[in-house]
């Protein structure tokens, strides 16, 4: 259905292993930015785009729940969960116990912090925009990279354990294409955001509203325009097509000082 697939590149990255878990025989084209792949989509470079939006240990993707909320016409229409298997990446013979430089996005530098604390503890942390990314930094025997354990590159060696400090991380991926329609296909969840009057209980009397509803998921971002007052994002089980979960996000909608759908998968 979607034959051209954005995502956060180069090649290898956890991106690309959700491409291929969401749309397997579509086209996948590499961008350097999160930024550039929302900008893919909006200008019809690609029919669809593949983003991490919550990792499992660290939570929200939160530059990406921005990007979508700031976004217009967009919607989320199929998610998976990749599991996190992060390694050591290095040139060939190189010396770990000479380590000076790790480099990795700044989620695997996170999540594998109590690791690099204990064996590289004087190395400096340097974030790349992507885990497959960090190849084209390592120069010397002296560097090292963190990477997915599907990675391979000619000329560099892979640890054969894994190095993230929680063996039980997954990331998940949403697929987003543009155009509201979309949110009439069959979806099981549904994602959208709101804020509500800065005012005592105003969340509260929100939240009553999905009381018959099952939450998988609710939090908070600051409103840049706005200091001290939040933007609330919520995933719950549910299809637009039932009475009950319609009316009450009807209901929310009006009680909310904005609404909007992020997702239906």
């Amino acid at each position: 259905m979607y034959k051209k697939i954005g995502y956060l590149g180069p090649k290898g990255s956890y991106s690309m292993l959700a491409v291929s878990a969401l749309c397997p025989n579509a086209l996948a084209l590499e961008y350097p930015s999160f930024y550039l792949v929302f900008q893919a989509l909006t200008l019809g470079e690609v029919d669809a785009i593949v983003l991490p939006i919550e990792n499992s240990i660290n939570g929200g993707v939160m530059q990406n729940i921005d990007l979508l909320q700031q976004s217009d016409n967009l919607i989320a229409v199929k998610e998976c969960k990749i599991k996190i298997d992060h390694r050591l990446i290095y040139l060939k013979g190189a010396n770990l116990s000479k380590i000076k430089t790790v480099y990795s996005h700044s989620q695997a530098l996170a999540q594998c912090a109590k690791f690099l604390q204990k064996n590289f503890p004087n190395a400096k942390q340097v974030a790349t925009p992507s885990t497959s990314g960090c190849i084209e930094m390592i120069n010397s025997p002296e560097e090292v990279g963190i990477v997915g354990a599907h990675y391979s590159v000619n000329g560099f060696e892979i640890s054969q354990y894994g190095v993230a400090d929680e063996p039980s991380n997954y990331t998940q991926f949403l697929l987003v294409v543009n155009g509201r329609e979309e949110m009439i296909a069959e979806h099981e969840r549904i994602y959208f955001s709101f804020t509500c009057p800065h005012e005592p209980g105003a969340l509260l009397k929100m939240l009553t509203v999905l009381e018959e509803i099952n939450m998988t998921k609710i939090e908070s971002r600051p409103i840049k325009e706005r200091v001290g007052e939040f933007r609330f994002f919520i995933e719950v089980f549910g299809n637009l097509k039932d009475s009950k979960v319609k009316n009450a996000l009807l209901s929310l909608s009006q009680k909310a000082t904005s609404f909007k759908i992020l997702g239906c998968y």
